[in-house]
């Protein structure tokens, strides 16, 4: 699906880390666009999809690569803030390695070829960046080769008919015309538009 010369996940992964540096405490509540997810799950989530996709990388599998997606949200861990840019670090650096992008892999319990699953960690970085920004009310500009490449994942996925369109929930209708990022969004079964509640502002 794409060339490890051309994809890194670092410019991402750091721009989700930054994002994350910003949430104050006092926001750790809030809802975010994803359903069921505070702020926090949604931290810890991003936590946990870092080792996973670390490990996915390394083809060092087991429980981290082996748990599914629609398992409860991991809980966020007590040092977090020097955790998650330092998994996401990992993150990146497994995925340098060359090796990562062939052969099979594992990753949410389902058994998936390297290449694709690095294009699935990109994701996850793009569409929860997005979550993360909407969700404490800060600006989001994703790195544009992982949201390309998010983009492009998204699309296949709404277009194979044995999904039964999207993999994240059902599509959320965006103009053709609009900014890639909203049509990213949409495609992960978001709304673009989603704001948080008065209360949470």
């Amino acid at each position: 699906m794409t060339d490890a010369t051309t994809l890194d996940l670092g410019p991402q992964a750091l721009i989700v880390a930054r994002l994350a540096a910003g949430v104050p405490d006092t926001r750790l509540g809030d809802p975010t666009p994803c359903p069921h997810y505070t702020v926090r799950d949604l931290l810890g989530h991003l936590a946990g999809l870092a080792v996973a996709f670390r490990d996915a990388a390394r083809k060092d599998l087991g429980p981290t690569t082996d748990t599914a997606p629609g398992e409860a949200a991991a809980p966020l861990p007590a040092g977090w803030r020097e955790e998650l840019p330092r998994v996401l670090g990992e993150l990146v650096e497994a995925w340098k390695d060359p090796a990562a992008w062939t052969g099979m892999t594992r990753a949410g319990g389902v058994d998936l070829p390297g290449d694709i699953a690095a294009v699935v960690a990109v994701d996850e970085l793009v569409v929860h960046g997005w979550d993360l920004a909407r969700a404490t009310g800060r600006d989001y500009a994703p790195d544009q080769a992982a949201l390309r490449a998010s983009h492009a994942f998204l699309l296949a996925a709404a277009e194979d008919e044995s999904r039964g369109g999207g993999i994240f929930g059902p599509l959320v209708p965006v103009p053709d015309d609009a900014p890639l990022l909203d049509r990213a969004v949409g495609l992960s079964g978001r709304d673009p538009g989603w704001t948080p509640p008065a209360a949470s502002l």
